[in-house]
């Protein structure tokens, strides 16, 4: 028998399952393990290959009559935020992030919850339970950090830090080429500041801070109305059969 070491990458092939973004489509995955001394470094070759993270997981669609899925990252010191997005970062001015470190706490697992039964009660993740969400945050061996929003306080100018109620979270992985949004929520009731566009942008922001040329937001599907959103955050590159191609 031939035996690998563990720090070898192994591929697997997920079964047909119905697509969660194009009616009457079927999506397959392949998948692979992010453990070991090497997990850092293969996160990083993966998701520059199209890969996403999910825990210890990086994976990518490997569906066999559809192409679809593309994977999309923002231009970031060439970004410029349009009218809309400029009235975003404005309404949401009193907010502030702080990045912390992935280690998973109740007023998270609230939120999370207030989140999916409000925005996706049919979607896969409906039925994490507190030990799913703490697996979430925390299993993982790479460079990853959560980064919580609060409104901004009295002392917010001298500490960085907002106070009150956690209003979003966004899970974040650190990459030699940029910053990778993994997942992120927020409270439904405050829906009508667009949070998830506003996370976005601050991204695009942090990523710049950080001396990052890029922010991957994972996979970009023409004609999936909940993945359109994407595609408004330009110049961006998308991964296409011939690599990266700039989309302006």
């Amino acid at each position: 028998m031939t035996s690998h070491p563990r720090d070898t990458p192994q591929f697997y092939l997920t079964a047909p399952s119905p697509c969660p973004y194009l009616p009457g489509q079927e999506e397959r995955k392949v998948f692979t393990h992010l453990v070991g001394r090497r997990a850092r470094d293969l996160n990083e070759i993966l998701t520059q290959g199209g890969f996403r993270r999910s825990q210890t997981i990086a994976y990518r669609p490997a569906c066999e009559t559809c192409r679809a899925c593309v994977s999309v990252r923002v231009v970031v010191d060439e970004f410029e935020p349009s009218a809309s997005q400029r009235r975003i970062l404005s309404r949401n001015a009193d907010w502030i992030g702080t990045p912390e470190p992935n280690r998973p706490a109740s007023e998270q697992y609230a939120l999370f919850r207030r989140y999916l039964d409000a925005r996706h009660c049919d979607g896969g993740m409906v039925d994490m339970t507190v030990l799913d969400y703490a697996m979430m945050v925390e299993d993982s061996h790479v460079d990853t950090h959560l980064v919580s929003y609060r409104r901004r306080g009295p002392d917010t100018a001298i500490t960085g830090h907002g106070s009150g109620l956690p209003l979003a979270f966004c899970l974040t992985d650190v990459l030699a080429d940029g910053l990778s949004m993994v997942y992120s929520f927020y409270d439904p009731e405050e829906a009508s500041r667009s949070p998830g566009t506003f996370m976005i942008l601050d991204h695009i922001h942090r990523a710049r801070r950080l001396g990052l040329p890029y922010l991957y937001l994972g996979y970009w599907v023409e004609g999936s109305r909940k993945m359109d959103y994407k595609s408004r955050f330009l110049p961006q590159e998308r991964l296409m059969g011939q690599g990266w191609v700039r989309a302006d």
